[in-house]
């Protein structure tokens, strides 16, 4: 049968197949969607809520702390052990005293010649809330204050609603049915309706919420959103159809041609060593210079069009092809860039390393034997693992660990975006923490996600690992970076990708003072 005789084949059966199971599962399939998406929209209200029991447990702690001084009220050393307690507690941003005679804060002046706000409930054990009362300081945000005898903590409101969530989920905090802060929320009448009838979905979103006393958290999700999660609910009960068993052969014969001539072109052009390497320049944030670059990987046709790189990596690391195609940038970068790194000492090149390599360990025989006899050190070469290498911890951290004793520099890519890297971070050899693009553009934002960068770096620091932000696009952005203390950058306000001759120019200048529009695009 001619290749276009089986694609139409294919077609018509996966088109007649895809008719009858529609017809047949649709209706559970979304009923399933949704219960599966109303299940992990309720993880994130229990969290949240969480988030607020955390947030008020350490203003009552904090409190229960000022309550044990006995020197004198608003000397120096009383203003400075408010403030020691403001810096060690995450939530509480002020705290204040007042006794009818003396009152000051940990900033030290007098907050207020004014009454404190109306209470709106009783916490227990004697403590008070007071909210949405209004800071002092010109252009903070509205404030909820815990009160209990002469002291009060102020805890900005943001704070209670400050939870990593999908970018299409809301939320919203209520307290005795009043909302107190808010993500992604501009009117809050039907929220409140939410709570009342116990809705769990209506025309527009789906709904989960957590009550504890006389808090409630609400999390919402457009309707709108739900075609991945009813596809994928469709695609799971298609098997359970007898009617259904010509399709699933019809949509395995759809997806090996679909497949099949991505996987036979990939398969070529190893063969005819059609990968090159670009280099993306990685600069040093307090002198301008450029420290090294990440090498990355470009799939360069025979006629000279250029294939994305999120087109071939998935499939290269689903059919076991990464391999070679690692082994390509690795002698790549030997044989582009041996001369530039013999001449310049303290450059490095960082190359990234698929999960298989990382758990195997098959890469460092690589390396050395593309290192060996050259002038190229152990040390000019970082070695860079994303968290989906760590999925098989104990071999993950046997290979970095051996290639970590040769010499090699391990960093840990697009930091962030997952969870195993924080979970295993201090037992890892790592020497470099890359901080994602995805945190980095949270910069100068104000989100729920913009204070985890901040969170990123003084972890980063406490383990003593030096830091590069990958996907720095602005001078704000790096001279916020700068100000944290991060070593490094790297991203298109430096320099897109170069080709190993570009980039060899770029480094004739790093001596210079940095120019933006130098090397660049």
């Amino acid at each position: 049968m001619s290749r276009f005789k089986v694609v139409a084949t294919a077609v018509s059966c996966g088109v007649l197949g895809a008719v009858v199971a529609i017809s047949l599962t649709s209706y559970a399939s979304w009923s399933r969607a949704i219960s599966d998406e109303q299940m992990l929209l309720q993880i994130f209200s229990e969290r949240a809520m969480r988030n607020v029991e955390i947030s008020l447990d350490q203003g009552r702690s904090a409190i229960s702390s000022l309550d044990n001084w006995t020197g004198v009220r608003c000397s120096s050393d009383h203003i400075a052990f408010m403030q020691r307690v403001t810096i060690n507690t995450r939530a509480i941003e002020e705290v204040r005293y007042r006794d009818g005679v003396t009152q000051c804060s940990s900033w030290g002046d007098s907050f207020s010649s004014g009454e404190d706000p109306e209470v709106d409930g009783a916490l227990g054990g004697g403590f008070e809330l007071a909210l949405r009362a209004e800071s002092h300081i010109k252009g903070v945000d509205p404030i909820t204050l815990l009160r209990r005898g002469s002291y009060g903590v102020i805890i900005n409101t943001g704070r209670l609603s400050d939870v990593i969530l999908n970018q299409q989920l809301k939320l919203a905090i209520f307290y005795q049915g009043r909302m107190v802060s808010g993500l992604r929320i501009e009117d809050a009448a039907p929220w409140s309706d939410v709570i009342s009838q116990g809705r769990q979905h209506d025309e527009s979103n789906l709904y989960a919420v957590t009550q504890r006393n006389e808090w409630t958290a609400v999390v919402a999700e457009p309707m709108t959103s739900l075609g991945t999660s009813f596809n994928r609910e469709l695609l799971r009960a298609l098997p359970t159809s007898l009617i259904i068993g010509l399709l699933i052969g019809a949509l395995v014969m759809t997806f090996m041609l679909r497949r099949r001539s991505p996987f036979a072109e990939l398969q070529t052009a190893i063969r005819k060593r059609e990968f090159v390497v670009h280099y993306q320049p990685i600069v040093a944030l307090d002198s301008g210079d450029c420290v090294g670059a990440e090498a990355l990987v470009r799939w360069i046709r025979p006629d000279g069009s250029m294939v994305a790189p999120d087109k071939f990596i998935p499939l290269a690391e689903d059919t076991g092809l990464i391999l070679p195609i690692t082994d390509q940038v690795i002698q790549g970068v030997v044989d582009d860039l041996e001369s530039v790194l013999a001449n310049n000492p303290s450059l490095h090149i960082a190359i990234n390393l698929c999960a298989d390599d990382i758990k195997t360990g098959r890469f460092i025989g690589v390396i050395e034997s593309a290192l060996h006899g050259g002038l190229i050190k152990n040390e000019q070469i970082w070695l860079e693992a994303t968290e989906r290498g760590f999925i098989d911890i104990t071999s993950a951290t046997g290979s970095l660990k051996k290639a970590q004793m040769l010499g090699f520099n391990i960093a840990i890519d697009d930091f962030g975006t997952g969870y195993s890297s924080l979970q295993h971070l201090q037992s890892l050899p790592v020497n470099v923490l890359k901080i994602d693009k995805a945190f980095v553009d949270t910069i100068g934002i104000t989100s729920a996600s913009s204070s985890v960068i901040t969170h990123i770096i003084a972890m980063a620091k406490t383990l003593n690992l030096e830091i590069v932000a990958e996907g720095v696009e602005t001078e704000a952005q790096a001279a916020y970076l700068k100000a944290q203390g991060v070593e490094y950058a790297q991203g298109w306000f430096y320099s897109k990708a170069l080709p190993a001759g570009e980039f060899a120019l770029f480094m004739q200048q790093k001596s210079a003072p940095f120019r933006p529009d130098c090397g660049g695009a």
